[in-house]
């Protein structure tokens, strides 16, 4: 899969003359004459002379690029573009080459550089109408590294902050509810991260932290589908700190959203045996929340 260069994206830089026939340009390019290193005279003890750099022209070496990019060369063509915006950074082009370079090392899979690259369009540009697209880049670029629910998530955490800049910055943009997608998708990788960590902490018996987390879920990740089985989980941790009233309410609370939920079931046959029955407490947290959401 990859992040694609959009019609619109290439469109725009077709008129303004940059997309040109590359084959042929490329083969004209290469024809040019490369400047000769001029002759230096020795230097004496503690002289010093200016470095002299040899620039190439900035539509050369972009074209260049592009033919690069277009054969799948991207990390060689990633270096021509820094190369645009190193020899020529008060021109056009590199404006252009600093989004395309972010694009080029993303395709290399050069995941940091990417995002290197395009926080420093979207920083120098941003009202520039391909800002939504180097936003997108960051998020996709973080996306592409999720870590599995048993590392650190603080990948998924970046991921999500750049996606949702996405969706929140360029609401109409042609990236938005592709950013969308994945925003859910990182909630729900944080949700399960929130559960496998409860999940443990009752293995330990430490009923008290399993609740911290699963009231995390709950609150925080609400759309995810790890929401029933937070629910369960706390009716599971109340009642075995004795704690019956949180307990019944988080059942009831199971039962009204999910009745037909396997993990209700459970939840119901827990308090069924201990004599009670799911209920709300209109005291509970768990209460404040429904009515926060119901307002």
């Amino acid at each position: 899969m990859t992040v694609q260069v959009t019609n619109s994206f290439m469109k725009r830089l077709a008129m303004a003359g940059l997309v040109l026939g590359l084959a042929a340009a490329v083969a004209a390019c290469s024809s040019f004459p490369r400047p000769s290193m001029p002759r230096l005279p020795f230097l004496g003890s503690g002289e010093k002379v200016e470095e002299i750099v040899e620039t190439e022209p900035a539509d050369r070496l972009y074209n260049e690029g592009v033919a690069l990019a277009n054969s799948g060369e991207f990390k060689n063509a990633a270096a021509k573009f820094e190369d645009v915006d190193r020899q020529h950074p008060y021109s056009d082009l590199a404006r252009r080459a600093i989004l395309m370079t972010a694009y080029a090392k993303f395709e290399a899979r050069d995941y940091d550089g990417a995002v290197a690259a395009a926080q420093r369009y979207v920083t120098l540009h941003p009202g520039s109408e391909d800002a939504a697209y180097a936003q997108y880049i960051i998020g996709e670029s973080y996306y592409r590294q999720l870590p599995t629910i048993e590392l650190d998530q603080k990948a998924t955490e970046r991921a999500l902050s750049a996606l949702n800049d996405v969706v929140q910055k360029y609401p109409d943009s042609e990236y938005a509810d592709q950013a969308r997608q994945k925003v859910t998708i990182a909630y729900d990788q944080l949700a399960g991260k929130e559960m496998e960590v409860g999940r443990y902490y009752m293995k330990k018996a430490r009923f008290l932290a399993a609740v911290n987390r699963f009231r995390t879920v709950i609150e925080q990740y609400q759309t995810t589908r790890h929401i029933e089985e937070a629910l369960h989980r706390l009716t599971e941790c109340y009642m075995a700190l004795g704690v019956v009233s949180e307990a019944q309410t988080a059942a009831a609370v199971l039962g009204h959203n999910y009745p037909n939920s396997p993990w209700y079931k459970d939840s119901y046959t827990l308090l069924e045996k201990g004599g009670y029955k799911p209920e709300i407490n209109q005291g509970s947290w768990l209460s404040r929340i429904i009515r926060r959401d119901q307002a």
